[in-house]
């Protein structure tokens, strides 16, 4: 796992990058708010407004980043002003918390943009809880927001723009649906429930650090989609927390609160934050749990009985986030799979379709932008399959069913590739068999995608064994539709798919 979270390929580097940029962002933004004068607390609030900020902000252009970035305090203000008034009226903050967590997860049915806004809107409340702030406290906490914005910006935007150099291709857009058939609709109920949970509970447990319960929900219903998933990420972020208090306990503690070198512990802890978000959840949190204990350490009051606390209502949390997608409008891992594979297919059929009219002789055809989002259509497929294939799934048939699905859907990334760089061979051009190899491709995946035609998909493999593909520009058409066809067996062995009733 740890292998896995620090060795996993890194095409361009992309995440180095990314992490090590955080950490002079993170680390510039502090530096800004201390020289200017202002208390630890407005510090800690401009530190983690900067993390939000680069960690959170993923429109798919710069300009567009930029203006996200801008609106982060137009959202994040007014839930710091009622999160400091309400301070002294539980009851009333509460009702209050739980509108900003529905209102915070709804807003993701706007893309990137509504997303980053509903978690900056969230982690502002939780901040004024982290740091018991009161409405005096409010100038000094907006200036640090402020300022850490902006330096955070001058990084990203202008000393450090790595997407105006590579921009990022634009996530997937979510599954379409309406009412409460969309996913972000049903998730916005669900994370309202399991945060009331978390809330009601975890008061029980402790009347001063409830949050951190409300908290766990909160980020369990980040980035997933289905029941399983929740369920999975709720199971990683507990042991990530487990491993996360122990080094806690070994590292922070002793510290006393040092300042150098807490604040060098929270530079690699910053780094660990982005540079393992994308491939570990559980390392990331073990991060953020390190980080947390570092940062109550320079508060001073971090104890072994503190860490037990957290552990405690991480546990609250995600028992809170499992009940919500168990009971209420759950979303099956079978209904979500379903559509990523048959989005990520029908992306398949696309860079076909696109170097099919390469080959052809068009030059404005390019299946370049079609490999770039298959490839993150075959990161959310991973993800949304992540239920089935984890190690204590008890599910034997369908997580083997589902292990041969991503490596034939892999199978199908790798030829896809291969034929976007032979498309874009001015020497390959213009040649017949190329061309009616891709037409075979495109027939086979409408017979993936459409339901009764299974046997079509069958029947490719038996026409690209009928033309002996030699050369190496035929050879990945010839490897694409056998892995398609061979797709055709798990695909269809079941009346609706091999994760059914997952």
């Amino acid at each position: 796992m740890l292998k896995r979270a620090f060795v996993a390929p890194d095409p361009g580097r992309v995440r180095l990058r990314t992490a090590a940029r955080a950490v002079v962002g993170v680390g510039f933004a502090v530096t800004v708010v201390g020289l200017s004068g202002l208390p630890l607390a407005a510090s800690i609030t401009g530190g983690l407004a900067a993390l939000l900020a680069l960690f959170t902000v993923a429109d798919p252009t710069v300009s567009r980043q930029v203006v996200t970035t801008a609106l982060l305090p137009v959202v994040g203000f007014p839930v710091l002003a009622l999160a400091a008034a309400l301070h002294g009226q539980p009851l009333v903050r509460d009702a209050v918390f739980l509108a900003v967590v529905l209102a915070g997860v709804y807003a993701r049915r706007w893309g990137p943009r509504g997303n980053a806004l509903g978690i900056f809107g969230f982690m502002m409340f939780f901040a004024t809880q982290f740091l018991h702030a009161v409405p005096a406290q409010l100038p000094l906490l907006y200036a640090a927001v402020i300022m850490s914005l902006a330096a955070a910006g001058l990084v990203r935007f202008g000393l450090w723009c790595i997407e105006r150099r590579t921009p990022p291709p634009a996530g997937p857009p979510p599954l379409a649906a309406r009412g409460l058939a969309r996913v972000t609709t049903r998730q916005a109920f669900q994370a309202t429930f399991a945060c009331g949970l978390a809330l009601a509970v975890g008061q029980a447990v402790s009347d001063e650090r409830w949050y951190w319960a409300v908290g766990t929900a909160w980020w369990i219903f980040v980035n997933t989609a289905s029941r399983g998933e929740t369920l999975v990420r709720g199971f990683r972020r507990v042991v990530g927390t487990v491993l996360g208090i122990g080094t806690g306990m070994l590292v922070a503690i002793p510290l006393h609160g040092a300042a150098l070198p807490t604040a060098v512990l929270i530079a690699a802890c910053v780094f660990a934050i982005f540079y393992t978000a994308a491939v570990s959840y559980t390392w990331m949190m073990f991060a953020v749990t390190v980080m947390a204990g570092l940062l109550y350490g320079l508060l001073g009051v971090l104890d072994a009985e503190l860490l037990a606390l957290r552990l405690a209502q991480t546990g609250v949390g995600a028992v809170g986030a499992s009940l919500a997608v168990l009971v209420l409008l759950p979303v099956t891992t079978h209904a979500a799979t379903d559509a990523w594979i048959r989005r990520a297919l029908r992306c398949v059929h696309a860079c076909a379709t696109e170097a099919a009219a390469r080959l052809a002789g068009s030059e404005s055809a390019d299946p370049g932008p079609r490999v770039a989002e298959l490839e993150l259509l075959l990161g959310r497929v991973r993800l949304s399959l992540a239920p089935l294939v984890h190690p204590l799934s008890p599910l034997r048939a369908r997580k083997e069913k589902a292990r041969r699905v991503l490596a034939l859907l892999d199978d199908c990334a790798r030829e896809v590739r291969g034929l976007a760089a032979i498309a874009a061979d001015p020497v390959a051009s213009h040649d017949d068999r190329l061309a009616a190899a891709c037409w075979r491709v495109e027939a086979a995946v409408e017979a993936l995608t459409t339901p009764g035609k299974a046997r079509e998909a069958q029947g490719a493999a038996t026409a690209a064994a009928e033309h002996p593909l030699t050369e190496p520009a035929l050879a990945h058409l010839h490897g694409l539709e056998r892995a398609l066809a061979d797709l055709a067996v798990p695909l269809r062995s079941s009346r609706r798919s091999p994760l059914v009733g997952a």
